[in-house]
Protein backbone atom coordinates (compact mmCIF):
# COMPACT_ATOMS: atom_id res chain seq x y z
CA UNK A 1 0.00 0.00 0.00
CA UNK A 2 1.37 2.96 -1.06
CA UNK A 3 5.06 1.22 -2.43
CA UNK A 4 6.17 1.99 -5.39
CA UNK A 5 9.06 -0.67 -6.42
CA UNK A 6 11.95 0.44 -9.45
CA UNK A 7 14.75 -1.75 -9.68
CA UNK A 8 18.46 0.32 -10.47
CA UNK A 9 20.94 -2.45 -11.71
CA UNK A 10 24.20 -2.16 -13.36
CA UNK A 11 23.37 -5.02 -15.21
CA UNK A 12 22.70 -5.36 -19.36
CA UNK A 13 19.23 -4.54 -20.25
CA UNK A 14 18.28 -8.32 -21.03
CA UNK A 15 19.71 -9.90 -17.63
CA UNK A 16 18.09 -6.69 -15.72
CA UNK A 17 14.68 -7.50 -17.68
CA UNK A 18 14.76 -11.42 -16.98
CA UNK A 19 15.58 -10.55 -13.16
CA UNK A 20 12.51 -7.95 -12.71
CA UNK A 21 10.03 -10.09 -14.54
CA UNK A 22 10.83 -13.27 -12.54
CA UNK A 23 10.49 -10.71 -9.23
CA UNK A 24 7.17 -9.09 -11.15
CA UNK A 25 8.60 -5.47 -11.10
CA UNK A 26 7.56 -3.37 -14.02
CA UNK A 27 9.73 -0.56 -13.52
CA UNK A 28 13.82 -1.15 -13.72
CA UNK A 29 16.91 1.03 -14.88
CA UNK A 30 19.52 -1.12 -16.35
CA UNK A 31 22.73 -0.70 -16.89
CA UNK A 32 23.58 1.95 -14.33
CA UNK A 33 27.06 3.16 -12.07
CA UNK A 34 26.98 3.59 -8.82
CA UNK A 35 26.77 7.18 -9.57
CA UNK A 36 23.19 6.80 -11.20
CA UNK A 37 21.87 4.76 -8.61
CA UNK A 38 22.57 7.87 -6.07
CA UNK A 39 21.17 10.18 -8.77
CA UNK A 40 18.00 8.12 -9.20
CA UNK A 41 17.88 8.11 -5.14
CA UNK A 42 18.28 11.70 -4.94
CA UNK A 43 15.76 12.83 -7.59
CA UNK A 44 13.26 10.61 -5.76
CA UNK A 45 14.08 12.18 -2.40
CA UNK A 46 13.76 15.72 -4.05
CA UNK A 47 10.11 14.44 -5.68
CA UNK A 48 8.84 13.88 -2.03
CA UNK A 49 9.28 10.19 -2.23
CA UNK A 50 11.23 8.24 1.10
CA UNK A 51 13.49 5.42 -0.54
CA UNK A 52 14.54 2.48 0.50
CA UNK A 53 17.17 0.52 -1.35
CA UNK A 54 17.57 -2.69 -1.38
CA UNK A 55 21.66 -3.59 -2.02
CA UNK A 56 24.10 -6.27 -2.16
CA UNK A 57 27.01 -5.54 -4.18
CA UNK A 58 29.97 -3.45 -3.73
CA UNK A 59 28.35 -0.83 -6.44
CA UNK A 60 25.37 -0.88 -4.36
CA UNK A 61 27.43 0.77 -1.37
CA UNK A 62 26.69 4.43 -2.61
CA UNK A 63 22.79 4.19 -3.01
CA UNK A 64 22.61 2.58 0.10
CA UNK A 65 24.27 5.12 1.86
CA UNK A 66 21.84 7.88 -0.15
CA UNK A 67 18.63 6.73 0.83
CA UNK A 68 16.33 7.09 4.03
CA UNK A 69 16.76 3.51 4.82
CA UNK A 70 19.16 1.04 3.31
CA UNK A 71 18.74 -2.87 3.90
CA UNK A 72 21.33 -5.53 2.78
CA UNK A 73 21.36 -9.26 3.10
CA UNK A 74 24.18 -10.76 5.41
CA UNK A 75 25.73 -12.59 2.20
CA UNK A 76 26.08 -8.77 0.70
CA UNK A 77 29.94 -7.04 0.54
CA UNK A 78 31.27 -6.05 3.97
CA UNK A 79 31.23 -2.38 3.10
CA UNK A 80 27.61 -2.88 1.77
CA UNK A 81 26.24 -4.38 5.04
CA UNK A 82 27.95 -1.14 6.65
CA UNK A 83 26.46 0.83 4.86
CA UNK A 84 22.92 -0.40 5.11
CA UNK A 85 20.62 0.33 8.01
CA UNK A 86 19.40 -3.32 8.40
CA UNK A 87 20.71 -6.53 7.55
CA UNK A 88 18.83 -9.55 6.84
CA UNK A 89 20.27 -13.24 7.49
CA UNK A 90 17.90 -15.13 5.07
CA UNK A 91 18.68 -14.90 1.32
CA UNK A 92 15.27 -13.74 0.41
CA UNK A 93 13.39 -10.43 -0.44
CA UNK A 94 10.59 -11.38 1.44
CA UNK A 95 12.38 -9.57 4.68
CA UNK A 96 11.74 -6.30 2.70
CA UNK A 97 8.22 -6.34 2.87
CA UNK A 98 8.20 -8.12 6.64
CA UNK A 99 11.04 -5.15 7.84
CA UNK A 100 8.12 -2.28 6.33
CA UNK A 101 4.97 -4.40 8.04
CA UNK A 102 6.82 -4.02 11.35
CA UNK A 103 8.22 -0.94 11.09
CA UNK A 104 4.75 0.57 10.15
CA UNK A 105 3.25 -1.72 13.44
CA UNK A 106 6.00 0.09 15.91
CA UNK A 107 4.99 3.77 14.09
CA UNK A 108 1.68 2.91 14.84
CA UNK A 109 2.31 1.89 18.32
CA UNK A 110 4.45 4.75 19.10
CA UNK A 111 1.68 7.40 18.19
CA UNK A 112 -0.56 5.28 20.30
CA UNK A 113 2.00 5.47 23.29
CA UNK A 114 2.57 9.09 22.98
CA UNK A 115 -1.78 9.82 22.83
CA UNK A 116 -1.43 7.46 26.37
CA UNK A 117 1.46 10.04 27.83
CA UNK A 118 -0.39 12.93 26.41
CA UNK A 119 -3.78 11.56 28.09
CA UNK A 120 -2.22 10.57 31.29
CA UNK A 121 -0.40 13.86 31.56
CA UNK A 122 -3.52 15.90 30.72
CA UNK A 123 -5.72 13.99 33.54
CA UNK A 124 -2.55 13.77 36.20
CA UNK A 125 -1.10 17.20 36.32
CA UNK A 126 -4.25 19.37 37.03
CA UNK A 127 -4.86 16.49 39.97
CA UNK A 128 -1.54 16.68 41.18
CA UNK A 129 -1.50 20.75 41.10
CA UNK A 130 -4.72 21.18 42.82
CA UNK A 131 -3.18 19.07 45.73
CA UNK A 132 -5.89 16.08 44.86
CA UNK A 133 -3.23 13.27 44.56
CA UNK A 134 -1.45 12.26 47.98
CA UNK A 135 2.63 11.32 46.91
CA UNK A 136 1.13 7.43 47.02
CA UNK A 137 -1.25 7.81 44.48
CA UNK A 138 0.74 9.72 41.94
CA UNK A 139 3.54 6.79 42.57
CA UNK A 140 0.87 4.36 41.74
CA UNK A 141 -0.64 6.48 38.95
CA UNK A 142 2.90 6.87 37.15
CA UNK A 143 3.77 3.60 37.65
CA UNK A 144 0.33 2.10 35.71
CA UNK A 145 0.92 4.59 33.04
CA UNK A 146 4.33 2.81 32.72
CA UNK A 147 3.33 -0.34 32.74
CA UNK A 148 0.20 0.36 30.28
CA UNK A 149 2.58 2.01 27.85
CA UNK A 150 5.22 -1.00 27.88
CA UNK A 151 2.22 -2.84 27.37
CA UNK A 152 1.45 -1.63 24.87
CA UNK A 153 4.84 -1.66 23.17
CA UNK A 154 5.16 -5.00 24.03
CA UNK A 155 2.48 -6.10 21.10
CA UNK A 156 5.10 -5.60 18.42
CA UNK A 157 6.97 -8.62 20.12
CA UNK A 158 4.53 -11.32 18.32
CA UNK A 159 4.22 -9.51 15.14
CA UNK A 160 5.22 -11.78 12.14
CA UNK A 161 5.81 -14.73 14.33
CA UNK A 162 5.79 -17.21 11.88
CA UNK A 163 8.35 -15.57 9.79
CA UNK A 164 11.28 -17.10 9.48
CA UNK A 165 13.52 -14.01 9.26
CA UNK A 166 15.69 -12.07 11.79
CA UNK A 167 16.21 -8.48 11.13
CA UNK A 168 19.74 -6.66 12.49
CA UNK A 169 19.44 -3.03 13.21
CA UNK A 170 22.41 -1.46 13.71
CA UNK A 171 22.58 0.86 16.70
CA UNK A 172 25.90 2.77 16.63
CA UNK A 173 28.61 -0.02 16.93
CA UNK A 174 26.26 -2.76 18.76
CA UNK A 175 23.72 -4.43 17.22
CA UNK A 176 20.00 -5.17 18.38
CA UNK A 177 18.36 -7.91 17.20
CA UNK A 178 14.39 -8.15 16.61
CA UNK A 179 12.96 -11.90 15.64
CA UNK A 180 9.97 -12.44 14.14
Amino acid sequence: AGVSVEMLSGDTAGACGEVAEMLGVKDFVPCLLPSGKVERIETLAKDGHKVLMVGDGLNDTPALSAAHVSIAPATAADIGRNAADFVFLRESLLAVPLALDVSRKAGHLIRQNIAIAIVYNAVAVPIAILGHATPLLAAIAMSASSVLVIGNALRLHGFGANATLQVIQKVGRSAVSYSA
